[in-house]
């Protein structure tokens, strides 16, 4: 489902639009339409075709990372709640989620940014229970309520193989932090079997950075949320994390350094690098001329970001009176202004 912004009555409302496939003339004018400095020459597409986990899979560094993964769950610090939390013994901390892994869904998504859909979809998998529990999540039932089906970790390489063998792009892991060592298991089955399409990391931003240099090498683009520029809004609505801007920065910069600026090859796909998202809601809670005018200072005006304005009022955001109506076009239109002022310039 491919979600667009349109204005009515001066609030943003959905717009859903189902993808059709898309014809020669519309993908080759894509592709055409990238920026010759994002689009690589076939022989440079060639050399980075394979996606880093394979050679980390046949090293045995890819088990390595596995394992360590797996020892922090007997005292969870995976996240950066750090709430030691033995999961191992059937703990399950603050983001309620068992050792074992849940997901709710897997399918190919067409309503991801373009450069990960294509032609087929980004093979995304929904991962249950957050540590972020942000109060006006849209989808509450997976985050807060944990909604879904266990998984082992063959039964997740499983999962990667069918998305792959149906042709999509990448494999899309959603909310993934809490599950990361079934997750990097999975992935070193996987790539045993065949694997070999690029993985992305989608998260809400609340990562540490420790956790993610054991990634390295690992995941090929990085697609994190930035939510709140301020740690009063983030302690408000997302479960006390007042910590947010500081891990949500720490964790850009980190990801920057392993992936780069998001690369994108001439078919109008993107293989690897950092794709930056960032919902807008109302009141100016999320903050966005801070969080733009780091991105362009810290990480650089290369950077491609996804500026959202499909908020709408969710789980519990009725109960605060200024989270409980849409995003108005003033809104919305102010935030894409800062990011233009500030210097970004490559938005999807």
């Amino acid at each position: 489902m491919k979600r667009s912004p349109i204005f009515v009555d001066g609030r943003i409302k959905l717009n859903i639009i189902y993808s059709m496939a898309i014809n020669r003339r519309t993908f080759l004018q894509s592709s055409l339409a990238l920026p010759l400095f994002f689009r690589n020459s076939p022989a440079q597409e060639k050399k980075e075709s394979l996606p880093g986990y394979i050679s980390l899979h046949r090293s045995g560094e890819l088990k390595k990372r596995a394992d360590e993964l797996t020892r922090q769950l007997s005292s969870c610090c995976l996240c950066p709640r750090e709430c030691a939390a033995n999961r191992m013994r059937g703990k399950t901390g603050d983001c309620s989620a068992p050792a074992r892994t849940k997901i709710s869904s897997a399918f190919p998504h067409f309503g991801e940014e373009k450069p990960l859909i294509g032609r087929h979809g980004s093979g995304t998998i929904f991962f249950s229970h957050c540590s972020l529990l942000c109060i006006y999540c849209q989808n509450w039932d997976i985050s807060h309520q944990g909604s879904g089906y266990l998984v082992s970790p063959r039964g997740l390489a499983d999962e990667m193989i069918r998305l792959q063998k149906r042709g999509c792009h990448n494999i899309n892991l959603v909310t993934p932090t809490h599950f990361l060592p079934t997750i990097v298991t999975a992935l070193d089955l996987a790539a045993g079997r065949g694997l070999s399409i690029p993985t992305v990391y989608n998260t809400g931003g609340y990562e540490k950075v420790e956790t993610l240099r054991l990634l390295e090498g690992i995941i090929d683009i990085y697609m994190p949320d930035y939510k709140y520029d301020d740690g009063a809004y983030a302690a408000k609505y997302s479960a006390g994390a007042a910590d947010y801007p500081e891990k949500a920065r720490a964790a850009l910069l980190e990801m920057h350094r392993q992936v780069g600026f998001l690369k994108i090859d001439s078919q109008g796909l993107a293989h690897s690098g950092l794709l930056i998202r960032h919902l807008v809601l109302p009141e100016n809670i999320a903050g966005t001329a801070g969080f733009v005018r780091f991105v362009a200072e810290e990480i650089g005006t290369d950077t491609f970001i996804n500026i959202m304005g499909q908020y709408r009022p969710a789980y519990q955001a009725k109960k605060h009176p200024e989270l409980a109506r849409g995003l108005t076009m003033a809104e919305y239109r102010k935030a894409m202004e800062e990011a233009r002022q500030a210097g970004l310039r490559n938005f999807l």
